[in-house]
């Protein structure tokens, strides 16, 4: 039945496929003649070439889909998945399509058509994947085309992957039952669901339930258990899922990356390679670029009312930790008398903090004396978003006493963040502070960003904790 079921949705990706990929060509081609946004030079060519082209078109199409795998089983994964495969997909082949027609001499073919066409089947390909992907979670909600799971393991590791399939039923997995070493635990329920056997009686239970996937998931120290279970599995034809007992270790942007072949699980890593930090970077220019702009009046008017109010210069220039453990300097209008630190050494700032000049009070109070801080994401020390820099001092103090602190110094220094933007700034909560800035740095996207940007407009930069 479950093979039945396949084929059916196999069936319905090639039929959508192909009609979109049809209707595609066609439309491009309509756009470019039918209606010229760009005018015509060469007038319109008949259009029975672009009829008959659309069988290359098509076949060119179908070769990338099987190359990329895009019909393969995705149940479990997110939509981007599939988006991105389709992207590809859809790029190859136009790229592949251009290179065909430079040696087909016959016929001169519109690369308007072509750009027409990329975008069309690429978004129209991503939209009827959405629609099949969308009937299928609705169909497992209600108990059609599922798949059934037994978990070997009813421990901690064993216990989160029920939960997991739990919280997603339009994954469409129906856990059948665990299997675990102590057999006085037989016959119990763990996360509700009943215990059926021991380790031995695997094979015996995946052909009495006809389980579909088996999800091991033993602690650490099982290692051997692994190895004889596996041993005992090599008849089955059972989809055999390890699950690495790796939970307690795993932070930001963890999971399994290819390397030759070779699976290496990451604990944790910056989420900014490749495009993201070319698109963090250039936003960040664009965006302290302009608010230097806007603001240079104001930092002008700030600049003279510093110097006027008391002797020192009027910027601060203050050692602070980002990225990868670096120190830079980090820019701020004079807000203290310039011998502020000369008596007690590095302290964190109070409400009435004496120290502070009468003007430098009122800089702090309104985050008015960050904004020099423009000229470090410009230059590259800093990002308008990300976790608020601190002082080497503190930074070699909290990395022994808070754990996971310097998780937050794989993300670039930011001018506000997501913990700021909650409150957490100032004489708050360290462990709140870390807390939000791992949750920004494991979430982080350019839409985060910006949300964040305007958090920090919409409240405001006054700040109760602000001294």
């Amino acid at each position: 039945m479950l093979r039945k079921h396949g084929q059916l949705f196999l069936s319905a990706l090639f039929f959508f496929d192909s009609l979109v990929i049809s209707f595609s060509w066609f439309a491009a081609y309509y756009l470019r003649f039918n209606l010229p946004i760009i005018p015509l030079t060469l007038g319109r060519p008949d259009p029975q070439v672009y009829l008959f082209a659309l069988f290359p078109v098509w076949a060119v199409f179908m070769i990338s889909i099987r190359t990329f795998g895009l019909y393969r089983p995705l149940r479990g994964k997110q939509f981007l998945t599939e988006f991105l495969i389709i992207l590809k997909v859809s790029s190859v082949s136009v790229l592949a399509l251009a290179a065909l027609t430079f040696f087909y001499r016959e016929e001169s073919f519109s690369r308007i058509v072509a750009i027409y066409f990329w975008v069309l089947v690429t978004f129209l390909m991503a939209f009827s994947h959405l629609g099949v992907r969308w009937g299928l979670m609705e169909m497992r909600k209600r108990g059609f085309n599922l798949r059934h799971v037994l978990i070997l393991s009813t421990g901690e590791l064993g216990q989160a992957v029920a939960e997991k399939i739990t919280l997603h039923p339009e994954y469409g997995f129906s856990i059948v039952g665990f299997l675990t070493a102590n057999p006085n635990e037989v016959g119990s329920c763990v996360k509700g669901h009943k215990v059926l056997g021991t380790y031995e009686d695997v094979s015996v239970f995946i052909q009495k339930f006809n389980i579909d996937q088996l999800y091991i998931a033993l602690p650490m120290d099982a290692a051997e258990q692994l190895g004889h279970i596996l041993e005992s599995l090599g008849e089955e034809t059972v989809d055999i899922k390890v699950v690495p007992d790796l939970l307690r270790y795993m932070n930001i942007q963890s999971g399994v990356e290819d390397f030759d072949g070779l699976p290496v699980v990451n604990l944790a890593e910056s989420p900014l390679y490749g495009w993201n930090v070319v698109l963090k970077r250039t936003s960040d220019i664009i965006l302290s670029f302009l608010a230097i702009l806007l603001t240079s009046p104001l930092m002008l008017v700030i600049a003279i009312l510093v110097k006027l109010g008391s002797r020192g210069p009027v910027l601060f220039r203050q050692e602070r930790v980002g990225l990868d453990n670096k120190v830079f300097s980090m820019l701020k209008f004079r807000s203290m008398r310039v011998d502020a630190e000369s008596s007690t050494g590095p302290v964190w700032a109070s409400k009435d903090d004496s120290r502070k000049t009468r003007f430098g009070a009122f800089l702090r109070r309104t985050s008015l004396d960050e904004l020099p801080q423009f000229f470090n994401v410009l230059l590259g020390d800093m990002s308008l978003v990300g976790p608020r820099p601190e002082r080497p001092v503190f930074v070699a103090d909290f990395k022994k006493t808070i754990p996971k602190y310097m998780l937050r110094l794989k993300m670039k220094a930011g001018l506000t963040g997501w913990a700021q933007v909650n409150g957490w700034r100032g004489n708050t909560s360290l462990e709140k502070r870390i807390e939000c800035d791992l949750y920004y740095i494991k979430h982080w996207s350019l839409l985060f960003d910006i949300k964040i940007i305007f958090m920090t407009i919409w409240k405001g930069f006054v700040n109760p904790h602000a001294y």
